[in-house]
């Protein structure tokens, strides 16, 4: 039997990698034209007009809440209103607010809030109600009214203009407003645009709106719309848990997009990053969802968030699914009524969620979960017997065909997932950076997709050689039962049975894949339908219909991937994108983990990806005269994309795709008196020292110190010498008194953060079993069950410039505390309480370093992290028998 051709491996090859890039390219890269306020018309949605806004935002600079800036971003969006208050047609009622948040304590504990309390306080947002004249009416006579709410919020981080995080939300939020504004005369259900502040210091502006306002009594459904990056296409990631809102949103969208296999990565907590949907789904009750631009992810929160990169197109997406959908639901007459309910029926009922995903950017497909598990099951059943009827009817031969088709499978994957983890392992010590392909995210074909490729094939061909031999000899043990048209040629015979059991491999490792997505409830399962559904179809209608005695026809994985091409590599490609632009901030912790971990990671999906797609392809090079020249291709594609890495012959970070960082000048509070130095930490991986020869100010980097950030820790990082410090105003905590009284011991500790309304408080959960907050207005915080997390407990507060400065807490410590020491000012044995203010002000010292920062270097911005001036102070327990520096024992009363 003749070897086959290189030109089918080159043209299957072709097929595959430009399918993949054409339905990436159209599925997420194809925007629609921007049109102006005279294209769009009145009642229509003008990018133009949503640009004016993003570009008037954004270019006021950074507003983090309690900025006076952000009073001046705030001053604009109630201006905008009151404009479309003023210019709505006589039939449509418009009610305009500026709402201000009293103070208040966030609750949520799930995800990445478990072991925290959030405080605000002194926090302003603007709503806009639209509703026709006779649902205003209603409301204001008091009977029941029916509400959709949409939310973006205003703040930003320290350290981004915020064009896309999330001034394009609220600029598209104005325009919907005003084209809604023109047409809702009809409407029976109220529209509710609620554009907060302090989602940046943890969702607290969405939780103050729906545990202080009074409308959020009239909301039935939310949608949040919000930015992982800047542009491109706005994608459903969260939905739910009632189907009512998708469903809809599904029928009248232009353009819809979403993949539920964001939404299982997010629950998951894979993705650490929470919205405000978070907010309006665990605490007010409400289904919904979620929307983002997850375009060029690495500039986000840091300063290459600016209108620049806005790409044209991007709101007018948004604004065209987003308007047709608000228009259906307001006059929608099944709207979900009730006050914050799940589902349109009995509350109590378990809610069916759905699986959705988009084709091409074009339609969106939405069904059941309960009918995903009927259909997933139904063919597993189904393909179970398949492979029970082939096995009993092949017997011994097919059994060991079939077990080698299995470790065909591990083989492929072990030695994929290991040659790209090598690389990943390696890349920090040839390269100067652990992640050198960040701003030209090609670089991962060759360094790891071709490597992955070449383990995949290496893995699988071992098994074809196995595989191989085994038929061989048992072709020519049965050699009468052969088809007379290959009597006499056991090895052809060998050879043609040999790939069909490696293309039959990947069908198997498709029902593998559906079955433990199935048992997990995974909804992103849909994925191995089209992969093991349509390949099956294909090499029945093209193998075993045409009783083919001839080698694999390169029709069967051409026809049989086109479908699983079109609805999933799209995604795929997306998701390494995403991860990509991730890695910007990948690091909690400086220094905590080794350097080629986050490599590993990118490397690790993208061999995942090659083995679960590559799978139908590998067989048809096996027994092809482009063996060679596939290992040498892949060899060289390698190399080459190496010898760029290790030249340096594309920079890692440019201007608009920075490294992230943090320069602050932390004082620090100790017995010995206040220490102040400059300190340099960065989330991106990879070491600091090109960076603090740049900047200067002696910096000096290493592992020698690790700083306790209360929020975090930096194991590794860069410092200056001690810099001078004459403000005497330092925040601090101070102990006000201790007493115990029936065995329940508490101590008070005054807290005085002075210039400071943004401060992190550490408490140590090994000792205190309980606290409670107050300040000047009464109690925040009341006793009750508080958890931890490494023994800590995080307390939170931000708030605007006006917000309390000064607070008492009271520890309640466990039973097992008596006789332990709290020393102010000096080491103890352990932190009891470890306190961080922070400042948005900079040093003439700071400023000195902050001047030299090149372009592609960024401050980045989160709640976690410190502004550019921290204060740190610190109280200790300490056994009685210390009597070092001032303390305090217990006074029994």
């Amino acid at each position: 039997m003749a070897e086959r051709s290189g030109y089918e491996i080159l043209v299957l090859f072709a097929f595959v990698i430009c399918g993949t890039w054409g339905v990436y390219h159209y599925q997420f890269k194809v925007l629609p034209e921007a049109l102006s306020p005279e294209d769009a018309g009145v009642t229509g949605f003008s990018e133009e007009a949503a640009m004016a806004h993003d570009k008037a935002l954004s270019s006021l600079g950074p507003h983090p809440l309690g900025s006076a800036v952000l009073d001046t971003a705030l001053q604009y969006v109630l201006k905008a209103a009151k404009t479309i208050e003023e210019e709505a047609y006589g039939d449509v009622n418009v009610e305009v607010q500026c709402f201000h948040a009293n103070t208040g304590v966030n609750t949520l504990s799930g995800g990445s809030y478990y072991g925290k309390t959030l405080v605000y306080s002194d926090m302003k947002h603007v709503l806009i109600r639209i509703s026709s004249k006779s649902a205003a009416t209603k409301l204001r006579s008091g009977e029941e009214d029916n509400a959709i709410l949409v939310s973006a919020h205003v703040d930003t981080v320290f350290a981004a203009e915020g064009a896309g995080d999330d001034s394009s939300n609220v600029a598209v939020m104005l325009e919907l407003a005003r084209g809604l504004s023109k047409q809702a005369s009809g409407f029976k259900n109220s529209v509710i645009f609620l554009f907060n502040t302090g989602e940046e210091e943890g969702l607290d502006g969405s939780h103050s709106f729906v545990t202080q306002h009074p409308w959020i009594n009239t909301v039935r459904v939310a949608v949040n719309l919000e930015a992982m990056g800047i542009g491109g296409k706005s994608g459903i990631f969260q939905a739910g848990p009632d189907p009512w809102a998708i469903q809809n949103f599904a029928k009248v969208a232009k353009r819809p997009s979403g993949q539920i296999v964001s939404q299982d990565l997010f629950g998951s907590g894979v993705i650490k990053s929470t919205t405000d949907f978070q907010v309006y789904k665990e605490i007010a009750g409400l289904s919904g969802m979620d929307f983002a631009f997850t375009d060029h992810t690495a500039v986000y929160h840091t300063k290459n968030d600016k209108h620049a990169l806005l790409k044209p197109g991007s709101l007018q997406h948004l604004g065209e699914n987003m308007l047709p959908f608000l228009l259906h639901v307001a006059t929608s007459p099944d709207f979900p009524t009730g006050k914050n309910t799940l589902s349109q029926g009995d509350s109590e009922e378990e809610v069916d969620t759905v699986v959705y995903f988009d084709i091409l950017g074009r339609f969106m497909v939405v069904y059941p979960q309960s009918l995903a598990d009927m259909i997933n099951t139904s063919v597993i059943a189904l393909a179970l017997f398949l492979w029970s009827a082939l096995l009993n009817q092949g017997g011994l031969s097919s059994l060991v065909s079939l077990a080698l088709s299995v470790l065909s499978i591990v083989l492929m994957w072990i030695c994929s997932l290991g040659l790209s983890i090598l690389v990943a392992y390696v890349l920090p010590s040839i390269s100067e950076s652990p992640v050198p392909f960040i701003a030209s995210p090609w670089l991962v074909i060759g360094l790891f997709a071709a490597p992955a490729l070449l383990g995949a094939f290496i893995g699988q061909h071992v098994v074809y050689l196995l595989l191989h031999k085994f038929l061989s000899y048992t072709f020519s043990e049965t050699k009468g039962f052969l088809p007379l048209s290959l009597q006499g040629d056991e090895e052809d015979v060998a050879v043609l049975d040999s790939e069909k059991w490696m293309f039959k491999a990947g069908l198997l490792q498709w029902l593998l894949v559906l079955v433990v997505g199935n048992y997990l409830n995974v909804g992103a399962s849909y994925f191995a339908l089209f992969w093991m559904i349509s390949p099956a179809v294909a090499y029945f209608l093209f193998e075993v219909l045409a009783e083919s005695t001839k080698p694999l026809n390169p029709l069967t994985a051409a026809i049989g991937l086109t479908v699983p091409l079109v609805v999933s590599s799209g995604v795929f490609v997306q998701l390494v994108n995403t991860l990509i632009g991730n890695l910007v901030r990948f690091v909690s912790n400086p220094g905590e983990q080794a350097d080629w971990i986050s490599t590993a990671i990118v490397a690790a999906l993208i061999a995942a990806i090659v083995c679960l797609t590559m799978v139908y392809v590998l067989p048809y090079i096996h027994n092809s005269g482009a063996k060679y020249q596939f290992i040498t291709t892949t060899c060289i594609v390698f190399l080459v994309s190496l010898g760029v890495v290790v030249e340096n012959m594309v920079p890692t970070f440019i201007e608009d795709t920075a490294r992230a960082v943090n320069i602050v000048q932390v004082v620090n509070k100790t017995g010995n008196g206040t220490v102040s130095h400059i300190s340099m930490f960065s989330t991106t991986p990879g070491g600091l020292d090109v960076e603090a020869e740049l900047l200067g100010g002696g910096l000096v980097c290493g592992r020698e110190k690790a700083f306790d950030f209360v929020s975090f820790t930096a194991y590794y990082s860069c410092w200056t010498a001690e810099v001078g410090w004459n403000n005497a105003q330092i925040p601090a905590p101070r102990v006000g008194g201790d007493s115990e009284e029936n065995g329940d011991r508490a101590t008070l500790v005054h807290i005085t953060t002075e210039d400071a309304t943004r401060w992190c408080l550490g408490i140590n959960t090994n000792e205190i079993q309980d606290f409670q907050l107050k300040d000047e207005s009464g109690e925040l915080i009341s006793r009750g069950e508080k958890n931890g997390v490494d023994g800590w407990h995080i307390m939170r507060f931000a708030g605007g410039k006006n917000s309390p400065t000064k607070f008492d807490l009271t520890l309640h410590w466990h039973k097992n505390s008596s006789g332990k020491r709290v020393v102010e000012g000096s080491e103890g044995e352990e932190v009891l309480v470890k306190l961080r203010a922070d400042v948005n002000a900079t040093t003439p010292e700071l400023d000195k370093i902050l001047e030299k920062m090149p372009s592609w270097l960024s401050q980045y911005g989160k709640s976690a992290s410190p502004f550019t001036l921290a204060y740190l102070d610190t109280l200790y327990v300490a056994d009685p028998s210390l009597t070092m520096g001032s303390s305090i024992s217990v006074a029994s009363e």
